[in-house]
């Protein structure tokens, strides 16, 4: 009697194991990659925002009825790290598709490693334009608007100004790169009398600012592009303010109107440069102000531009995946191409031609608010404004 009730047992375990695993394998795997080790500023806001995407879609439902579950990986900002952790996502843990990265020489490093074994890459905040143009391929999209597109955005009002020798500050690796010569390509285009004085690149993460503003004062440029970030932004103001490098000139600035970056300034904001970025506190619209309200009674806590990118980029994985009926992915890039969307800045569509979403940017300027840097006169620019015609796009990216 013992031993059939043992029998018994085995096969009611075995059979409750075996509906387990079934229900398991019910569940939709997304692969996230990012540098969280690295960039905390801006992945920790990020991680909060896709964990709430993440929390809103199982409560509604999931994806067709399926449990989202989102596998996360930390790259330490290495781009071999980024590929043996994407490898490691797709054979062992099966996800769906990879989305994530910050950095933009990681994020081509995954669209390669997405491209030579064909799966679905989703780009979350790598700005270089090469991602989608010159090493674009079929499986990956890019969420953030590109560096092409921030510097329109900038260009469009740095061109007002009266200055004609302008210096330029970036780090040294392929996001700095490309976004000081896209930015010295369109502004020249609009301002052929301009004359660019003076290059400073030092290394992301690394900078002396001290050597870099004296350089660039010796220069004597009447205005400055800034592409710092993070850590060296903070310690390139602190010196540029003590040496009184921007006093008198004009400074046009990538992201530096982000919370993450113009939060940790404080009471030493320059007040007045020309930055995009994200003035949570001065957006009034419906779709904002349900993000906000969500993320605000998630986390006690206000949004960062990271949040916003973590966010949208599981909310358009799950539109892709539900629109798609299937995780195959030539039916994912089926679905994704043309894809419209809502999103906390407005509806956004993924481009065929090129893969790249239309979402926005803020532009506005620094100043100072009880002791602590805010975006002021800002407004947003739709993505969809700023990119090249599809004929100069199709010269740009490689046929598939």
């Amino acid at each position: 009697m013992r031993a059939r009730n043992t029998i018994v047992g085995a096969a009611v375990a075995l059979l409750a194991g075996g509906m387990a695993h079934s229900a398991l394998a019910q569940d939709i795997k997304i692969g996230e990659i990012n540098s969280y080790s690295l960039l905390p500023a801006f992945t920790e806001p990020y991680r909060k925002g896709w964990q709430l995407a993440v929390e809103e879609i199982n409560a509604a439902g999931g994806i067709n009825g399926k449990k989202l579950v989102v596998i996360s990986k930390d790259d330490g900002g290495k781009p071999a790290d980024a590929q043996t952790a994407a490898n490691e996502l797709v054979s062992s843990e099966g996800v769906a598709m990879l989305a994530g990265t910050f950095l933009s020489n990681i994020g081509l490093a995954v669209s390669d490693f997405a491209n030579q074994k064909k799966v679905f890459f989703l780009a979350a905040e790598p700005l270089t334009d090469a991602i989608t143009w010159s090493k674009g391929n079929k499986y990956t999209f890019r969420l953030r608007p590109s560096n092409y597109m921030q510097a329109a955005m900038l260009v469009e009002a740095a061109a007002k100004l009266p200055a004609k020798r302008w210096a330029t500050i970036a780090p040294n690796y392929e996001y700095g790169q490309s976004a000081v010569a896209v930015f010295k390509k369109l502004m020249s285009e609009k301002r052929p009398d301009i004359q660019w004085v003076d290059e400073q690149w030092p290394p992301q993460g690394k900078i002396d600012a001290g050597p870099v503003v004296q350089a660039v004062a010796a220069a004597n440029p009447e205005a400055i592009l800034n592409v710092t970030f993070g850590a060296d932004l903070v310690k390139l103001v602190r010196e540029g303010n003590t040496r009184g490098l921007f006093k008198g000139r004009e400074v046009v600035s990538f992201l530096t109107g982000e919370p993450e970056y113009l939060d940790p300034l404080k009471d030493e904001t320059p007040e007045g440069w020309i930055v995009t970025g994200y003035p949570w506190y001065s957006i009034k619209t419906p779709e904002h102000d349900a993000f906000l309200k969500a993320y605000q009674a998630k986390y006690n806590d206000y949004p960062r531009l990271g949040s916003i990118v973590g966010y949208q980029t599981i909310k358009s994985a799950a539109a892709i995946l539900a629109k798609a009926g299937s995780t195959d992915p030539e039916k994912l890039i089926a679905a994704a191409e043309g894809l419209s969307m809502p999103s906390p800045f407005g509806e956004i569509t993924f481009r065929k031609i090129d893969h790249q979403s239309t979402l926005g940017a803020y532009v506005g300027k620094t100043a100072l608010k009880d002791g602590k840097g805010v975006m002021v006169d800002s407004s947003y620019k739709k993505g969809a404004d700023y990119l090249p015609s599809d004929a100069e796009v199709a010269k740009l990216r490689p046929k598939d």
